[in-house]
């Protein structure tokens, strides 16, 4: 055999080539004029042997910047967390490693199940009545939650803060310019949403308000003063929020959420260069038929033991075209079992006291950085485990020679803010100790 890893031998292609009457695969193609036929070779690489193969890949990857090189700093959406080996060891079962779609439910109750787990933990921390089977990622399932917005109240004005996360905001617009939906963005004031502008903005033609909760700036938005303006002519509010902050943070179900939105990534998920992660979409019982995707459901077979079934599929492949939510379907299944095994190892207790550490941490470096000559704090409002702070030079060249010390440093802001030039978003979770943020402290107070 040519090629070690293809099942198809010399003896299977002369078979082949046999039955269908012909001497060569040429042969196949001999009715495409030559002309319009491919001449020559393909201007690729030669092919590797597996060890030359292995070495490439290698040098590949130490061109990344790794946590086991460098301490981080860098959030945005994306954190370093706690993952127990537990969550490694379950999620690499062959069993759930190679599973994909679970259609056939009389072979697939273990899959079915650890479905059904997810989405119980997630509805309980969120608050929510009833949590779909995971989505592609979280800005995607805000731009889902936004287009059922305007589905259910039949409304084609979408309204967002700028506190939300910029990349979240791209694909809502994505999705916005492909449904006719109009998007208007509120201003921010202090960090938070500007309250006065979003109460001038949302009228009985908004369908949907959108908050992050801790926003991008890592503030905790009032949700309370915020909920009472989105609904006020009717419009739904949807809420996309960190499910670790809901450790210690009131969850958004009870402050009248109608949908909640956000990627499962600080749960287990390694920050893997972006991804791939998990998106978690939850809603109220009243919604959850327009809810995209689908959930796992709770039944009895007619023996009477439980069992697990897939229900409320609502895309156009399961349901009539015109009836259907959402075109997603594929879920995260294998990232959201991580998920549900890292709830289950933490549980309730653990769960808060990872928040708690990620709020401290967080705290504590946020004051010793203040303190710094030329550094100051660009917001007062409350926050989580990310901070904004104003820098006396240009954030990508400090950033340069925090590399150079070992140290992953803050977002830019002015990358996505014109207005926060000179701003560093800097994110302390729990992997962080205090040597090494004072490490980053005096790495910030050194930098020229």
């Amino acid at each position: 055999m040519k090629f070690r890893y293809l099942p198809t031998t010399s003896e299977d292609r002369r078979e082949m080539l046999k039955f269908l009457g012909i001497e060569s695969i040429d042969e196949l193609f001999s009715d495409i004029p030559k002309k319009v036929r491919f001449q020559g070779e393909l201007n690729i690489p030669e092919a590797l042997s597996e060890p030359e193969l292995v070495r490439h890949m290698g040098s590949l990857a130490k061109k990344n910047a790794s946590f086991d090189q460098y301490v981080s700093f860098l959030g945005a959406g994306v954190y370093e967390h706690y993952i127990p080996s537990v969550v490694n060891h379950v999620i690499s079962r062959s069993e759930f490693y190679t599973a994909y779609t679970p259609y056939q439910p009389e072979i697939s109750q273990g899959e079915l199940q650890a479905i059904f787990e997810y989405q119980t933990m997630m509805a309980e921390i969120t608050g929510m009545d009833v949590v779909n089977s995971s989505m592609y990622d979280g800005p995607t399932a805000l731009a889902e939650g936004a287009a059922m917005g305007a589905a259910v109240t039949k409304r084609r004005k979408l309204v967002v803060s700028r506190s939300v996360h910029p990349e979240s905001r791209a694909i809502l617009a994505t999705y916005a310019k492909g449904q006719g939906l109009e998007v208007v963005e509120v201003g921010i004031k202090n960090g938070l949403t500007d309250l006065e502008e979003l109460e001038m903005t949302v009228n009985e033609e908004s369908a949907v308000v959108i908050v992050q909760y801790p926003n991008f700036f890592g503030n905790i938005e009032d949700l309370a003063a915020i909920e009472k303006i989105a609904h006020r002519h009717g419009g739904l509010f949807l809420v996309s929020s960190n499910p670790l902050s809901l450790g210690i943070l009131q969850p958004p179900g009870s402050f009248g959420a109608d949908i909640v939105v956000g990627d499962a990534q600080p749960f287990g998920i390694p920050s893997g260069l972006g991804g791939p992660h998990c998106g978690y979409f939850a809603t109220t019982q009243s919604l959850m038929r327009r809810m995209p995707g689908r959930i796992v459901g709770q039944t009895k077979d007619e023996e009477g033991r439980r069992g697990f079934v897939l229900t409320l599929q609502a895309r156009e492949q399961h349901i009539r075209r015109e009836k259907a939510t959402s075109n997603i379907c594929s879920n995260q299944a294998l990232n959201a079992l991580a998920a549900a095994v890292w709830m289950t190892a933490l549980g309730k207790q653990g769960l808060q006291e990872i928040a708690m550490l990620n709020l401290q941490k967080a705290h504590y470096a946020q004051k010793e950085i203040s303190c710094l000559d030329g550094f100051e704090t660009a917001f007062d409002a409350p926050f989580f485990n990310e901070f904004v702070i104003k820098v006396p030079s240009s954030v990508g060249e400090m950033n340069k020679q925090l590399l150079q010390k070992g140290i992953i440093g803050g977002y830019d802001l002015g990358r996505e803010y014109q207005e926060l030039d000179g701003h560093m978003l800097i994110a302390v979770t729990e992997m962080r100790t205090k040597e090494q943020i004072d490490q980053l402290v005096n790495g910030l107070g050194g930098v020229q």
